[in-house]
């Protein structure tokens, strides 16, 4: 029986030809990330089990990205960071992106991809769920908690069981109305929460290789959403492209036999899908964005790991150009490349950035925002019963702030034409 390319990846970081699913191992780590929220209780960890005076396993190897937590005055935040610029001095650490300095990357999930930590054929594991984000670039990645990343961060190993591989197949070219937040959230909607508990989810397919880089990273991103493991997609020219251009380190691509085992298979033509979108209070609860239309909103958010990439926003602004929001909308570039993108690139004349101004829009600092709710001074957080309809990934009682919220999923394409029409609306509706 042949493998698939997370069997494969698997294999090579234990020093095996061959795993199979369920089979425990131990692999060699190549990124081990965290960030503010995580990093305290893993460092407390680290130290209490391998010494006060213990090092790093690696020092390049680990990377420190607060983006959670961060433009707050919330004391208990604040020492967060303190605690993490501490080590991060004590053990001379390369990768240690500190807030308030010109070393500030925003959220860690696109900070990884932009500063050249997601290479081909490696293992990459983070304190944070959506660590699956990096697989769009062939890799095996995935969330961890602090006692197994303080593992890691001692010796450079962990303990995985080989997951089994869901593929999902979707052939055809993308129409424009369609993003890769409509094709995941498909896929959540077809298994549920729970459909891919601790299984690899694998994306093949024209329409997921004609996707840029952020688009794919969108799918991999929420894979955990149905409970996955790890989300992939297989390297390919784009991938290369875009790895050469940030970082000069050693990688070795890795593909899925052909005739590779998988437990469950299920195959989408794009051209008879629709926009869709995740009702409260979970991401699987699935609707066509049509049969929601005309829901009130109190406010739109643009932002996060899942949507607050340089392709949202120009998809959203697209949108946008020359008209005017009817509710609150938010904007939060997801990092300070992507910040910095939409202050110099232009549509028809403006810039990206004051395209959103002259629409109404309130523009954030780059950072994970109210995506995780966080203290009650973060920018963009919910309050109150508001219907809010967001780029983000979760929508849970609570999660962008007040528990008496009704948080709606959907792709940028659909936010921005629900933010100027105040309901939801079908992006096909204002697209010219």
């Amino acid at each position: 029986m042949e493998q698939t390319i997370t069997q494969k990846i698997l294999a090579a970081h234990a020093g095996k030809d061959r795993v199979a699913p369920g089979e425990n191992i131990w692999v060699d780590v190549d990124i081990l990330m965290t960030h503010d929220v995580c990093g305290p209780p893993t460092i407390d960890i680290f130290k209490r089990e391998f010494g006060q005076d213990a090092q790093v396993w690696d020092k390049d190897k680990l990377v420190i990205l607060p983006d959670h937590y961060i433009f707050t005055e919330d004391p208990h935040a604040m020492r967060n960071i303190e605690i993490l610029r501490a080590f991060a001095a004590e053990h001379d650490l390369p990768h240690y992106f500190d807030v308030g300095t010109s070393r500030y990357k925003g959220v860690c999930h696109v900070a990884l991809a932009e500063e050249g930590f997601n290479r081909p054929g490696n293992v990459l594991f983070g304190t944070d769920s959506h660590t699956c984000t990096s697989g769009a670039f062939g890799l095996f990645s995935t969330g961890v908690g602090n006692t197994d990343a303080a593992l890691i961060m001692g010796t450079g190993k962990i303990w995985v069981k080989v997951p089994q591989t869901m593929r999902f197949v979707f052939e055809g070219a993308l129409p424009p109305y369609l993003m890769a937040k409509d094709i995941i959230l498909s896929v959540i909607g077809d298994i549920g929460l729970d459909g891919g508990t601790y299984r690899a989810l694998e994306f093949d397919g024209q329409a997921v290789f004609d996707l840029s880089m952020e688009e794919r990273m969108t799918l991999t991103n929420m894979a955990i959403e149905a409970g996955a493991k790890n989300g992939i997609i297989a390297a390919d020219d784009k991938t290369f492209e875009y790895v050469r251009s940030r970082t000069d380190a050693a990688f070795e691509p890795v593909y899925s036999d052909p005739d590779a085992a998988y437990y469950f298979e299920k195959i989408y033509d794009v051209s008879t899908m629709e926009p869709v979108i995740a009702k409260p209070h979970r991401p699987d609860n699935r609707a066509s964005v049509t049969e929601v239309a005309g829901t009130k909103l109190d406010r739109a958010y643009i932002g996060s790991c899942t949507g607050g990439k340089y392709g949202d926003f120009l998809a959203a602004a697209r949108v946008l150009e020359g008209n005017e929001v009817r509710v609150d909308t938010f904007v939060v570039p997801a990092s300070t490349e992507v910040s910095k993108q939409l202050r110099e690139n232009t549509l028809n004349g403006k810039t990206i950035w004051q395209v959103f101004l002259d629409a109404g829009c309130k523009m954030g600092h780059a950072s994970c925002g109210a995506c995780l709710g966080g203290p009650v001074d973060t920018f963009g957080r919910t309050h109150g019963t508001e219907v809010v309809i967001s780029t983000t990934n979760r929508n849970f009682p609570g999660r962008m702030g007040s528990k008496e919220a009704s948080v709606y999923l959907a792709s940028p394409l659909t936010v921005a034409a629900s933010a100027l029409h105040g309901v939801i609306t079908d992006p096909r509706e204002v697209m010219v």
